[in-house]
């Protein structure tokens, strides 16, 4: 029996994925800014959902992981508009929220190891991006080598999250 929470989650993480991914490699703002708004919009819906889901499977750290991813792609959403460099502040502030949330998601031993560690990774990433921005340096949502870099191992862990969401499907 498929279940739709499932599937909407699954969903709403591919759009992040690749939405996000193609925003980071489009060079003109105003299709950069659409592309990273489908991304937000998708992963703040998947977020929401999985939220519920651990929740009511209580596995509440996981479950406050989504919920805090959701408000880091809330406020990085609120910036997209703005444009690279406008959207800086917001970019800095949510991706210390992604840090928290990847990290609330990743430490319990809910999804398998390789999948918690790719989110550990892309914690240790984003944190530092993070903390960069904050001490005052002018990093772009699409810096390299970080964020970057960090990006597809991000992408890595939301095919991870779809992975296991599709196998609960099939059983």
């Amino acid at each position: 029996m498929k279940s739709p929470v499932n599937i909407v989650a699954a969903f709403g993480l591919v759009l992040g994925a690749v939405f996000g991914m193609a925003g980071t490699f489009v060079a003109q703002p105003n299709l950069q800014g659409l592309l990273w708004a489908i991304d937000g919009a998708g992963l703040v819906a998947a977020a929401a959902v999985l939220a519920l889901k651990f929740l009511r499977m209580e596995h509440e750290l996981v479950a406050a992981g989504f919920i805090v991813f959701a408000i880091a792609e809330a406020v990085m959403l609120s910036g997209t508009a703005g444009g690279p460099v406008a959207s800086v502040p917001a970019f800095g502030a949510g991706t210390v929220l992604w840090a928290t949330a990847l990290l609330l998601i990743s430490v319990p031993r809910h999804f398998p190891l390789l999948i918690r560690v790719l989110g550990v990774g892309s914690a240790i990433f984003f944190g530092i991006t993070g903390a960069r921005i904050f001490w005052g340096e002018q990093i772009l949502p699409t810096s390299a080598p970080l964020p970057f870099c960090a990006y597809p191992v991000l992408v890595l862990t939301f095919i991870g999250w779809i992975w296991s969401l599709l196998r609960e499907v099939e059983k």
